[in-house]
């Protein structure tokens, strides 16, 4: 006995094989044609901590391609660049990666001053700014360590991160007034002197994160269901990495030891690194394959602690003196074009800028470092299973600022 029924697409035959159950009912055996469907991540959705949209298509529970659809937080910031003058667009610089914007305000600095040949910035402001970078690094990587966590279900670590987190914000809030967008580093230094007391606390924070780190890497990059749910998942080949020019530690946890603070190094990175302070971690597939998501979380988790050596070599160098150099209020920044990438949490934050002499840019350019590595997405969820998509993409750690800018 053969039932055949064929529509238009997708031919579904019943009855090409049947045999009589135990019960005298017959079985027919079914072979049925699937195909793909499109499904929509976002743009409203918590797991991609912001507004992006992710088309995912799948089979059955197999993901066959995604595609990143952005553009939903885009502000214009580098055409703004082109429009307000060099210290006047410093506060949009906060607004790229809003996780991190004392990184976002040295990036912007530091290129501008190498525009400007001759102009000397005070160390003591150079000590302030990296502490603050490194803090705001700790920071940073505190909400993508809670975050995951939350994304995939466990949600004590995202209080656990938010209780150390906070403490840094008040600490932030102590020497420039902001929680989140800062402007606090300069161009030419920094803004203000650090108040009484503050160092000191600065060094209290130091003593008692680094045993609270140790209770973050127990409580979730240890555990059992974490392990599983990120070990040989979203595995990023080393070729991979260098074909999407992916940096930070979406590089290095792929096996790939670069650091733009030790090999391209700025301000005083580079003797830091030489005195012992700090070390590069990488991705060694400890619990699955080198390049997975439970390593890329893992790198985050061990360059806090490499931060926390940062500071205290600062703390333990850091001497009296001014923290502004002579800038005038109405800069002018001499004709030329130059491009500065720095260490950012989350990979290579570039600023390309091109002077005519005047006191605007005629070109700004941003290189975001969320954008650049999402775009690894459409090459590694092919092949997957649906319910790993919210591990992989949360593992990428984008912000939405930085992407769309």
């Amino acid at each position: 006995m053969t039932i055949e029924e064929t529509g238009q697409k997708g031919s579904i035959q019943l009855g090409t094989e049947s045999r009589i159950l135990p019960s005298g009912e017959r079985e027919f055996m079914l072979d049925v044609a699937t195909s793909d469907i499109e499904l929509n991540m976002g743009p409203q959705h918590p797991a991609t901590h912001g507004v992006m949209r992710l088309l995912i298509r799948t089979d059955g529970e197999l993901v066959t391609g995604v595609q990143p659809h952005l553009g939903f937080l885009h502000r214009c910031a580098e055409k703004i660049g082109e429009n307000v003058e060099w210290l006047q667009y410093l506060p949009y610089t906060d607004r790229y990666d809003y996780l991190a914007a004392m990184n976002n305000n040295l990036g912007y600095s530091l290129a501008v001053e190498k525009l400007m040949t001759g102009l000397e910035i005070p160390q003591r402001a150079t000590h302030l700014r990296t502490i603050c970078a490194e803090l705001n690094r700790i920071a940073s990587h505190l909400i993508a360590f809670g975050t995951y966590g939350l994304d995939i279900g466990a949600f004590t670590p995202f209080f656990y991160a938010f209780r150390e987190r906070e403490w840094i914000q008040a600490l932030f809030e102590k020497i420039c007034g902001a929680r989140l967008t800062y402007s606090y580093i300069r161009i030419g230094g920094v803004f203000n002197d650090s108040p009484p007391g503050w160092l000191q606390e600065v060094e209290r924070f130091c003593d008692v994160f680094e045993a609270k780190w140790q209770e973050y890497y127990d409580l979730l990059i240890l555990n059992h269901i974490f392990v599983k749910r990120t070990a040989n998942v979203g595995v990023i080949p080393p070729a991979m990495a260098r074909d999407f020019a992916l940096t930070g530690p979406m590089l290095r946890a792929s096996g790939i030891d670069f650091d733009l603070r030790r090999d391209m190094p700025y301000m005083d990175y580079g003797e830091i690194y030489e005195a012992g302070a700090f070390q590069i971690p990488l991705g060694s597939g400890e619990k699955g394959t080198v390049g997975d998501c439970w390593d890329r979380i893992y790198v985050r988790m061990k360059e806090m602690i490499e931060s926390l050596g940062i500071v205290r070599w600062c703390l333990g160098s850091i001497e009296d003196g001014p923290v502004i150099g002579d800038i005038p209020k109405v800069l002018r920044v001499p004709n030329g074009e130059c491009y500065v990438g720095i260490e950012n949490p989350r990979g290579e934050l570039g600023h390309y800028l091109h002077s005519d002499g005047g006191k605007i840019a005629i070109r700004c350019r941003v290189r975001g470092p969320s954008f650049v590595n999402l775009a690894v997405l459409e090459d590694i969820m092919p092949g997957t299973l649906l319910g790993d998509s919210i591990a992989i993409v949360g593992s990428i750690d984008i912000v939405i600022g930085e992407t769309d800018r």
